[in-house]
Parts: structure tokens; C-alpha cells; sequence
């Protein structure tokens, strides 16, 4: 059998936009129900979620029954236990990683290196990949034949600005060989940028825009998430290609509050809540 083609990675290559969701609540009955809704990527969050490497399996195994591709975000990327958790996570079958707070191009290629199993040119020098070898789920344990060699191209590596020192290197982050995507954190930039819990602030809007379209600039696929559904419409306009429209948990706590408050008296509906 061959290695399966990561129609997302192939998708935004071809600038083909990307409408996705993400997924918080760790279940994987909850991801079946969202994976059968019909987007084109979910992401299930390792960061700010309680998600292990188990409970992520469990919900690679049901969404695989469904169209939409999944997407893994990782607790943290960078140094030894950033390069453990990626080779986890690859190991049990996740193609597109997403990685936060990346902030400079060294970090970029690091992540590129670890994503990677090392291959040799023809004068067999290393071209640098250090994801260990395993015949793990991502291979069904060598039912794929030749995963190891078919791997590194299948991999989809999307990293997160959300910094002003990501903004600043934005534009070698972006050049960086094997990055796919740039990511724009809309919270944690609205932090970084001095207006903590606003990413709404005129500052940030504009910081976003001018990333968006320096990511574009570059080749490379931008990516966003927000629940604002014009505000969404706008970023795609300028050029983002994987954008996040939801949240399953901001979902659940929308329509049951507005649900418990058109029968009960004094309850108000909840506001959207915060893009990450």
C-alpha cells in the first residue's frame, strides 16, 4: 500500500481555500460529530485543551471514517521535548502539525528538521531531518512499505506567528524550506502587541493584514482563526487560505446559554469568547 497523499498540504499548495474548525473538547465523540459537518480541516488542540497523545489517537481514528483532514497542534515545538512530542505525534498518524510561538527563522528550520526523516543527497550529505525511525501507526506498522522513504513529503508543517518578534521576522519564517503555512495567533499577538484580550484593536487588525499578505508574498499559505464571520470573509479576501470559523467548545457554550435564556428570566446569551 502507499503512503496516503495529504490532500491538505496538496489543497493549499494549489491555493485552494480551506474552511476549518477547531476542536477543544478532547472527546472523540464530540470530534465524530464535528468531523461529519462537512469542513475541509479540524484542529485538534494540544496547547490549550486537555489532550494527550491517546486521546488525540482516539480522535484520529474516528475522523479518519470522514472527509475532513485533521490537523494536530502540539503543546510546544521547540527543544528536546518539542522534537519528542512531534515525533509522537507523527508516529500515530498525524500529517499537518501545527506549532505555536514561532518566532524566528532558526526556530522554523528546527521544526522543519524534526518533522523530517533524515535523508542524503547524491554525495550523501544529510539534508538535516531527525524525526527517529519507528514502525508506528503512521506506517501501519510497515503495512506502508515505503513510508519511510514517502514521509517527509506528505508532511504538512504550519507554524504560529504571535509575537512582535514573530511579525519582525515574519518574512524569513515564511521562506523557510519545508514551512507550508504561517498561522496568525490573533490573541496572543493582541498581547504581545499591548492589548491584552483585544485582538479587535485597530493596531492588531492592521498588523494582521500586513501579515497575511507578506505570508502570501512569500508562497506560502496563510492561515487564521476567528469567529467573526465578516471578519473571516475579509481575511480570505486578502489572501488567507486555511481559515478557523469555530469553536466547538465557544459553539456549546453559545447555543446552550441562548437556549437556557429563552426559558428562563434573568439569564443572558454568552458573548462569543476569544480567538486564539
Amino acid at each position: 500500500m502507499q503512503t496516503p497523499t495529504n490532500t491538505f498540504k496538496q489543497a493549499i499548495a494549489n491555493k485552494q481555500t480551506q474552511i476549518g474548525l477547531w476542536v477543544s473538547l478532547a472527546d472523540p465523540y464530540s470530534t465524530e460529530i464535528c468531523a461529519g459537518a462537512g469542513f475541509d480541516w479540524l484542529l485538534i488542540d494540544g496547547e490549550h485543551a486537555p489532550n494527550d497523545v491517546r486521546s488525540i489517537l482516539a480522535q484520529l481514528q474516528v475522523v479518519a471514517a470522514y472527509p475532513s483532514h485533521p490537523i494536530a497542534r502540539v503543546p510546544m515545538g521547540h527543544g528536546h521535548v518539542g522534537e519528542a512530542l512531534i515525533k509522537q505525534y507523527l508516529d500515530i498518524g498525524v500529517q499537518t502539525l501545527l506549532v505555536p510561538m514561532v518566532d524566528t527563522a532558526e526556530q522554523a528550520a528546527a521544526l522543519v528538521r524534526a518533522t523530517r526523516y533524515p535523508q542524503f543527497d547524491a554525495q550523501g550529505k544529510s539534508t538535516g531531518g531527525i524525526r527517529g525511525m519507528a514502525g508506528a501507526r503512521a506506517s501501519r506498522w510497515g503495512r506502508y512499505p515505503a513510508y519511510a522513504h514517502e514521509a517527509n513529503a506528505q508532511v504538512c508543517l504550519l507554524v504560529q506567528a504571535e509575537t512582535q518578534t514573530a511579525l519582525d521576522n515574519l518574512d524569513a519564517i515564511a521562506a523557510t524550506d519545508g514551512v507550508d503555512g504561517v498561522f496568525i495567533g490573533p490573541a496572543d499577538l493582541s498581547a504581545s502587541l499591548g492589548h491584552v484580550g483585544n485582538p479587535g484593536h485597530p493596531d492588531v487588525q492592521a498588523a494582521i493584514e500586513k501579515a497575511i499578505q507578506r505570508i502570501v508574498q512569500a508562497g506560502k499559505a496563510a492561515g487564521i482563526l476567528t469567529t467573526d464571520e465578516a471578519l473571516a470573509r475579509h481575511y480570505m479576501a486578502l489572501g488567507a487560505s486555511f481559515v478557523a470559523v469555530g469553536l466547538d467548545t465557544n459553539l456549546l457554550v453559545r447555543h446552550t446559554s441562548a437556549l437556557a435564556a429563552r426559558f428562563k428570566t434573568g439569564l443572558t446569551v454568552a458573548p462569543a469568547g476569544k480567538t486564539y
